[in-house]
């Protein structure tokens, strides 16, 4: 491993404490004790009957942006990411920019066949391989100043709330009941807004109080970058918790707090600037804070660069991955983890030039951390960090088990939540047991 593996030397001094957490988090917090009685069609307990339980699916959500659906540059890669994608990922995060959303007044790009926007499908489009694949979409982000559409820069506040009412209506309309989680601000810390409502002391407030009445059964988040999320001071006093607090006290119903984890650091500059984001305590204890406002946490964006396609480069972005996802995941209040860029190559917005990337052979000159933060290489084979992710939600985080019911028909088995396929006896059952943190975990199967 080469002299970079240094940025992981806070995990490796603070190994004992986070294999602790980790182990026991995950145990406690993402698996749960499932009960099952097996009855035949009279209603009397079938005795001995060998019981085995397949995991099929995580209730916890792990997905990623999915922003390069069909927008490729030929039909083979795009195959490629559309099965990959569905391979690992059973939550994906769709773009409502509004900008290119409606890039013209009056003409939003809902529908599938709408004029293509780089990194940008239509909604309808996402929806369509959401639901063919059993993806739960999420919708990122409603009101997001810094891609409000042009033709809103110069207009008057009330003029700019007209217009967000009439957004806010129509997706509701079109998608509420498609998208459970619903993304209503994101990155409030910019140092200038795009327009005039930006600087409204109640801009936040507003959004919410706007969306609960649109979005009245949909879970609402709010979403802050890296910086804001982990790389204060973890007190109470800090800007994004402090302004969260505040939209809460004041009335808004944020269900959710979304937290950005983004590597956006120039290689010379990767250690100095990853101490804080890099320590497992850290990381806990900024976790441990934003559980005070009584919301469950969504790690909503994550980039971890390999800065290139080199074998060592590419297998310390695999490492580093799985120490994330598994303080991520052993937290009890985390809900959702997001990887933003499933493939190198085609985030940096301002030169998406597949040629230009094909040349570059690991040496770009600027955007290492968007060109080589994806799972995916730019010829769409899979990197290490893709691997190890499938391995830890499919085999490592998965259950298979087996029971044998006792007198009375009854048996008991432990397992990551999710839904299950079942057998009895080697026959397959047609229903699907659903083992979840919400609910008591009690089956009765009953055999034909």
């Amino acid at each position: 491993m080469t002299e970079r593996r240094k940025i992981l030397d806070l995990f490796d001094e603070q190994s004992d404490y986070v294999n602790e957490k980790v182990s026991h988090g995950i145990e406690t917090y993402r698996k749960g004790d499932g009960k099952v009685q097996v009855i035949d069609k009279n209603g009397n307990p079938v005795a001995n009957a060998k019981i085995k339980f397949s995991q099929k699916s995580h209730e916890f959500r792990f997905g990623a942006n999915i922003f390069m659906l069909d927008e490729l540059e030929t039909p083979e890669k795009n195959e490629i990411y559309k099965k990959c994608f569905a391979d690992v990922f059973n939550m994906a995060t769709l773009p409502f920019y509004w900008d290119s959303l409606e890039p013209e007044r009056g003409k939003p790009r809902y529908a599938k066949d709408s004029p293509k926007v780089y990194r940008r499908p239509a909604p309808d489009l996402c929806i369509e391989f959401c639901r063919e694949h059993g993806i739960e979409p999420r919708e990122h982000a409603l009101a997001y100043d810094h891609f409000f559409p042009t033709w809103l820069y110069d207009a008057e506040i009330d003029e700019i709330k007209r217009e967000l009412e009439r957004r806010y209506s129509e997706i509701a309309e079109r998608y509420a009941d498609k998208i459970p989680t619903i993304e209503v601000t994101n990155e409030m810390k910019h140092a200038k807004g795009r327009t005039k409502f930006y600087d409204d002391p109640d801009f936040v407030e507003w959004c919410f109080r706007l969306a609960e009445k649109y979005f009245p059964n949909n879970q609402l988040g709010i979403n802050e970058s890296r910086r804001f999320a982990w790389c204060d001071n973890c007190r109470t006093s800090d800007t994004y918790y402090a302004y969260t607090e505040a939209a809460i006290l004041k009335g808004a119903r944020i269900d959710a707090i979304g937290m950005q984890y983004h590597l956006f650091n120039k290689l010379e500059e990767e250690y100095a600037k990853t101490r804080q984001m890099l320590n497992p305590r850290l990381l806990y204890a900024h976790m441990d804070m934003y559980s005070r406002l009584g919301k469950p946490l969504q790690i909503t964006e994550i980039t971890i660069p390999s800065y290139s396609w080199n074998p060592d480069d590419e297998e310390l972005q695999a490492e580093m991955l799985e120490k994330l996802y598994s303080v991520w995941f052993s937290h009890p209040n985390v809900e959702q983890i997001i990887y933003w860029n499933l493939v190198d190559g085609y985030a940096h917005l301002w030169d998406p030039d597949p040629e230009k990337i094909r040349a570059s052979q690991g040496n770009m000159s600027l955007g290492e951390n968007y060109y080589y933060g994806g799972l995916l290489r730019f010829d769409m084979s899979p990197k290490p960090a893709y691997l190890k992710l499938k391995e830890l939600l499919q085999k490592k985080w998965h259950t298979e088990a087996e029971a044998v019911t006792d007198a009375d028909g009854k048996a008991e088995f432990r397992g990551f939540y999710g839904k299950y396929d079942i057998e009895i006896d080697g026959k397959k059952i047609a229903a699907e047991l659903d083992l979840s943190k919400k609910s008591a975990n009690e089956f009765v199967i009953t055999l034909k």
